[in-house]
């Protein structure tokens, strides 16, 4: 089974139903055995995802004053630690707008992939490297574009593409709403984060 890509159960509402009331609505035993199969396999995907993605991405968040406004300073707009991103704004996981900075190291990118909605990227730091549309469904670094800082990218929902910074660093910003969804092209593999 794959980690991206995978939904919920849609039973879901049994499980919090039988957790919130201590009562089970009636199901057969073999039901009852795939309900917690498929909620056991989804929470393994996601304890997954945790422990992989952790190290590379940030919990660090930036917070509005008491009126609501944000004033980030270019120091207060760097990843901590080692971590690779910022969410400056919003949260990627639920409803809303969202605003995350990425820092992508030389030689390290994604592998084919899409998202469910559509996102809104601006390079501001060094040259990054994409691929887009059907050629993007096969992994080929050599057949990538380069797209210089300053430049403007829209990512429709369902747009397949890969990305990466090559030979120097590369900063983007992508804005969109939440909550997104990233699907694997390359069953088994994931996004990936490293070439």
């Amino acid at each position: 089974m794959l980690c991206f890509g995978t939904k919920i159960p849609v039973d879901w509402r049994r499980t919090v139903f039988r957790e919130r009331h201590n009562g089970w609505p009636q199901q057969s035993e073999e039901e009852n055995v795939m309900t917690h199969s498929r909620t056991i396999k989804w929470i393994g995907c996601a304890t997954l995802a945790l422990l992989v993605l952790g190290p590379t991405a940030s919990s660090q968040s930036l917070k509005p004053d008491a009126h609501g406004f944000l004033i980030a300073a270019p120091e207060d707009l760097k990843p901590a630690g080692t971590g690779r991103s910022i969410t400056i704004i919003g949260d990627a996981s639920k409803p809303g707008i969202y605003v995350t900075r990425i820092t992508w190291a030389p030689g390290t990118g994604s592998r084919p992939h899409y998202h469910d909605q559509a996102r809104y990227i601006t390079v501001l730091k060094g040259t990054w490297y994409v691929a887009t549309g059907p050629n993007a469904d096969v992994y080929n670094p050599a057949a990538m574009t380069p797209v210089k800082a300053g430049t403007f990218i829209y990512e429709p929902a369902g747009g397949h593409h890969y990305d990466m910074a090559k030979d120097e660093e590369a900063i983007v910003e992508i804005i969109g709403m939440g909550p997104v969804g990233t699907t694997s092209l390359e069953p088994g593999r994931g996004r990936g984060q490293e070439h």
